[in-house]
């Protein structure tokens, strides 16, 4: 019974992060109809200044609790992660907007690439080492173990998925992105600015990827150029599970994907005596994706995208 406890806390840290990095894909696709693969490298981008401004602090002011630095990290990396994609948004995708579907996602991987090289220029190629500032003892709930830093990522993580769900479903800016997302030329004739929901979509979505990023540097105590790619390709998988398109499926589909990550490396190498173990749990995601979009390929929730004439 601890071993699944500790396989359901395990699972729901992890599912937290690719529901995080998914709304990222999620939002986009239902605003602009793209899939943004640079998304996942605004993640580690995030994770990157993350860590360089918790070295700033950890030199400035070495006295501060961890749980303040580690929040002071975030909040730095969070507008550096904004101006990031709001550019990306300007000059790689703006005038892409009524190209073929097929141009806007080469050029999508043609800027993940771009930002993971510039990140290689600027912190090297190796993977670098996060300080551990938050206490190391492990906290004991129902004989299962779970980190201060893990108790930290799952009260963010739902914290940002709470306040993106009142925002798209209370505030007037959340109304304009769901009008967008229906229809954005109707949406245009009843005075909605397209650009500047478009910008605020990639603006909150570089948001919770400066959340997520950040907190998975510090959960696995490294960050690297390359950090991006699995979990962004994981998160997108989160993403279509959920429903492509659905904020609330792109929660869904992270937290199960995470579940069914844990619970099948357990439990799949136990059965195996080792051999399909915590080493092979990638393999789980992706089988999730093909069975997906083999068997319902709109997703769980499925899309709340109209189809656009």
């Amino acid at each position: 019974m601890d071993i699944f406890i500790q396989q359901i806390i395990n699972g729901l840290v992890l599912g937290s992060m690719y529901a995080l990095i998914a709304l990222g894909y999620t939002m986009v696709y239902g605003v602009l109809n793209l899939i943004n693969f640079a998304h996942a490298d605004v993640l580690m981008i995030g994770a990157m200044a993350g860590l360089t401004i918790l070295n700033m602090v950890n030199t400035v002011a070495p006295d501060l609790p961890g749980i303040v630095k580690l929040f002071i990290a975030i909040l730095g990396a969070i507008p550096i992660c904004v101006a990031v994609n709001v550019l990306i948004e300007r000059v790689a995708y703006r005038r892409l907007r009524n190209a073929p579907r097929l141009a806007p996602l080469i050029t999508a991987i043609g800027v993940s690439i771009l930002l993971q090289t510039i990140a290689m220029m600027i912190w090297g190629r190796n993977p670098i080492s996060f300080p551990q500032v938050m206490p190391s003892d492990p906290i004991h709930v129902f004989g299962a173990l779970i980190s201060p830093t893990q108790v930290m990522l799952l009260v963010l993580a739902a914290v940002s998925m709470v306040s993106l769900a009142l925002l798209v479903e209370k505030t007037k800016i959340g109304r304009a992105m769901r009008a967008t997302a229906e229809n954005p030329r109707i949406a245009g004739l009843m005075g909605v600015d397209s650009n500047r929901v478009i910008v605020m979509t990639f603006a909150i979505g570089a948001t919770l990827a400066a959340v997520a990023g950040v907190m998975w540097a510090a959960n696995y105590s490294s960050a690297q150029f390359a950090m991006g790619f699995v979990p962004g390709i994981k998160a997108f998988s989160a993403a279509v599970l959920g429903g492509i398109g659905n904020i609330y499926g792109a929660m869904l589909g992270g937290l199960l994907l995470g579940l069914i990550e844990s619970l099948g490396a357990g439990y799949v190498g136990e059965l195996t005596g080792g051999f399909l173990g915590s080493h092979y749990q990638d393999i789980f995601a992706f089988l999730v994706l093909v069975l997906v979009l083999t068997l319902r390929p709109s997703g769980i929730m499925g899309e709340r995208v109209a189809d656009r004439a």
